[in-house]
């Protein structure tokens, strides 16, 4: 396939940071960080994209691990940014990789055609190292013989339009019971106001994970980040449940552009049959609405996730498939490489073991989350 951007590299500079160029007649691409380039944020918002383009989640990407990120932007005649991609370069004892993006549930290359594609995705595998990319809205990666399938998970999506009482019919009647339930015990959903409140929710996420998944959750810092470049900004927000004045529930809303994002959620075993959990999302629709969003973005579910699959399609009007897609190399990773991903899960089992403190497992997750991107 021909490319529609040269090969020949030269260097320039946009807002002020050094990035590397190439050029035809026509179009060329520039490297840029998209933290704070305005070329991105005029990219993402003139085009589709999700809440892991956005500059707000870079940061917190960014802010939490160090990370450098860049993308590679293609611009027209115009300078005006028609396609891009962001991505993160890691190389740790894991060995050495390109994802776009970590921890992110997608992130769809924006590209109107195969030959931009080409152009932007050339650069990523000049590295000569693993490129992980996931795709959701864009089909034109998967026809990419250079990428394969490695994974693909489910993915749901509500229209927020209709009016509330319409909302209200479409589900399960199985489901307004339990909104109802819920709301005849006694269970109030309250807003939170401080960033402490954050930190309720962290320690119920990370018993969750911990007890029932045997998994290590993301390090505090990466919620506080979420409340600082998000929730404080009034782009999203916290949901506890309370039940006699105790927390048993909570999840976090994001905001970008007119799509709600139902991010994270945790949930006490204890107190599920009383309902907070579709009381829970159904006030995160009247939020949705009131802040006249047209739809909410429910994520990623693993193809295994039977339980939050079928949670999830309660509400959902939209089901479709997210494809991770990967390029490795010829070359065959490093014993070391290999030896060093089989002993994550190891150590992820050593450190969420019962009968280890909380406070430890906390300092795992700081250490080594940063290792499963």
């Amino acid at each position: 396939m021909k490319s529609s951007v040269s090969d020949d590299f030269c260097f320039a500079s946009d807002n002020g940071k050094t990035q590397s160029v190439t050029s035809n007649h026509a179009l060329h691409l520039v490297t840029i960080d998209p933290c704070t380039a305005p070329r991105w944020q005029q990219l993402v918002e003139r085009q589709q994209s999700s809440v892991f383009h956005a500059p707000a989640w870079l940061h917190v990407l960014a802010d939490t691990y160090g990370w450098d990120i860049g993308a590679h932007v293609v611009l027209d005649s115009r300078e005006q940014a028609i396609a891009g991609i962001p991505f993160v370069g890691i190389t740790d004892m894991t060995g050495k990789r390109i994802v776009t993006l970590p921890f992110s549930d997608l992130c769809d290359p924006i590209t109107p055609d195969s030959e931009t594609w080409h152009s932007l995705s050339t650069h990523l595998l000049r590295e000569q190292c693993p490129v992980l990319v996931r795709c959701l809205h864009n089909m034109v990666p998967l026809t990419d013989t250079r990428f394969t399938v490695a994974k693909q998970a489910r993915w749901h999506g509500l229209d927020l339009r209709p009016d509330s009482e319409a909302q209200l019919r479409r589900l399960p009647n199985s489901c307004r019971w339990r909104i109802r339930r819920a709301q005849r015990e006694g269970v109030t959903i309250r807003r939170a106001e401080r960033e402490e409140e954050m930190r309720e929710f962290f320690t119920l996420h990370r018993g969750i994970r911990k007890q029932k998944y045997r998994l290590l959750a993301q390090p505090y810092g990466f919620f506080a980040n979420i409340w600082r470049h998000f929730l404080a900004l009034s782009q999203g927000v916290l949901f506890l449940a309370y039940y006699q004045e105790k927390i048993i529930g909570s999840v976090v809303f994001l905001v970008w552009k007119d799509t709600l994002y139902y991010k994270f959620s945790a949930t006490d075993p204890a107190y599920l049959h009383l309902g907070m959990s579709e009381l829970l999302i159904w006030e995160g629709i009247q939020y949705g609405k009131a802040a006249g969003l047209t739809a909410l973005d429910f994520g990623l579910s693993d193809w295994d996730q039977e339980g939050l699959i079928s949670f999830k399609r309660k509400f959902a009007t939209e089901e479709k498939t997210i494809s991770f897609l990967r390029h490795v190399p010829e070359h065959l990773p490093l014993p070391y490489e290999q030896q060093a991903r089989s002993l994550l899960p190891q150590l992820t089992e050593l450190f969420t073991d019962t009968t280890v403190p909380d406070h430890i497992t906390d300092r795992a997750g700081e250490v080594l989350y940063r290792f499963f991107a």
